[in-house]
């Protein structure tokens, strides 16, 4: 028998009524839960979806789209004319030097090490929104004096301050986590402190080791990426290289792109060559991008054992539809159709049966994705205040459904083989 002819049989008896009762209640259900699984699945893997990209363009406001960083050291030698080079590229918005290293913040008796992080604050905001994570205050970081105004600077020469006119007013923005513990309020003077990284030590005089300057905080900000809200203090670039014995380094060079981030990052590889390290916005939150991915297949291999835990259910229904349709197959036999014939129309009713089960569950899966979406009918239980978003991110990707049909493929072909034995062991009784 044609495999067409076959085909159309199993379709018929696919539409057919059941002698008994209990056969279709069964048949339903087993359908019904090949469904759920593959709805569940679709669900499951959109939301893991969602959290990435979450992370990638929500979670932290101030990661730019391209950082490069030296291969090997902590600074990038003339970083400066290194980014004035980059920022004439047609691919790049904007391109500054940043200095992130360790220091200690002092205001009254309180202190803490702090992260500071130096930008040059016009080129910074073209790369990152600064102004867009400030809770409170400004994000100006410099200020030039007014007429006969000065303020007081510090000379590591001479280990003294002195009244400055000349030098702008340095201000300090403060993470959230750093305001709280240094419990500082706007206006309030920090004083920060660095290890000196050239000349001797003097045990005579232990502070002298120290390099010392002072900030005004001038405003809160919240990212949302925990290492820097707990401890980050954004300053001028000038005051960063003062403090820490720098002239024209740097320690990375953050840019902006104009288009697709990747194709920034791949072009720079190639053009810098081994002496520096490029990543896009995703590598710099590979671990975090690396555990979410590792969680989405590991949730996707143990949904695939309820996938075929479900399949189980269609050979049983299948076994049981070959029992009822036994008087069937006693006339397609006399009619004289061979048993691989037989095997063959059951084996078709099993990729049917599948087929509609994958279909209605991608169909109710899809429904659901976009329902979160458009409504967030399912809200994170947390917090409200100390959550990004309040419901559960989601995102559909079509790999993701390829992904899903695999399985349930597979679990058809399945199926379909052992039903057609069945069918044919039944046949030759």
């Amino acid at each position: 028998m044609s495999w067409p002819l076959a085909a159309a049989i199993a379709a018929r008896y696919l539409k057919s009524g059941r002698s008994h009762s209990a056969v279709t209640a069964i048949s339903v259900a087993s359908v019904a839960g090949l469904a759920a699984a593959v709805a569940a699945t679709i669900c499951v893997l959109s939301v893991f979806n969602g959290f990435r990209d979450l992370l990638c363009t929500t979670l932290d406001r101030l990661q730019p789209d391209v950082v490069v960083t030296p291969e090997s050291g902590k600074t990038i030698a003339d970083a400066d004319a290194l980014a004035d080079a980059l920022a004439m590229r047609p691919d790049v918005a904007a391109a500054t030097p940043t200095i992130t290293d360790n220091a200690l913040a002092l205001i009254g008796g309180l202190e803490m090490p702090v992260l500071i992080r130096g930008v040059v604050g016009s080129a910074y905001r073209a790369v990152a929104p600064l102004d867009s994570v400030l809770e409170a205050g400004s994000s100006q970081l410099t200020r030039p004096l007014e007429e006969g105004e000065t303020r007081y600077e510090y000379d590591p020469e001479l280990d003294m301050y002195f009244e400055s006119d000349a030098t702008p007013y340095q201000y300090g923005v403060f993470s959230v986590g750093a305001a709280s513990r240094l419990d500082a309020r706007l206006g309030d003077r920090v004083l920060l402190f660095a290890p000196r990284r050239q000349g001797s030590v003097n045990l005579a005089n232990p502070a002298s080791s120290f390099l010392r300057d002072s900030v005004e905080m001038g405003g809160v900000i919240r990212t949302g990426r925990q290492e820097l809200d707990e401890r980050a203090v954004v300053v001028d670039l000038e005051l960063a290289r003062r403090l820490f014995q720098y002239t024209t380094e740097a320690s990375a060079i953050e840019l902006k792109a104009k288009g697709s981030d990747t194709r920034l990052a791949e072009a720079l590889r190639a053009d810098l060559g081994t002496d520096y390290i490029v990543k896009d916005r995703m590598q710099q939150q590979e671990v975090n991008f690396r555990m979410v991915q590792i969680e989405k297949w590991v949730t996707f291999l143990l949904l695939s054992f309820i996938l075929l835990i479900a399949g189980f259910n269609i050979i049983s229904t299948l076994s049981m539809l070959v029992l009822d349709k036994q008087d069937n197959l006693s006339t397609l036999r006399a009619l004289g159709l061979r048993r691989s014939g037989i095997g063959a129309v059951f084996a078709w009713e099993s990729l049917f049966v599948t087929l509609i089960g994958f279909a209605a569950g991608a169909a109710v899966g899809l429904l659901l994705c976009w329902l979160q979406q458009r409504y967030g009918l399912v809200k994170l239980n947390a917090d409200p205040s100390a959550v990004v978003v309040q419901a559960y991110p989601v995102r559909v990707e079509l790999m993701d459904l390829v992904w899903v049909f695999i399985p349930t493929a597979a679990i058809g072909a399945l199926t379909a083989l052992i039903s057609a034995r069945f069918a044919i062991s039944r046949a030759t009784k």
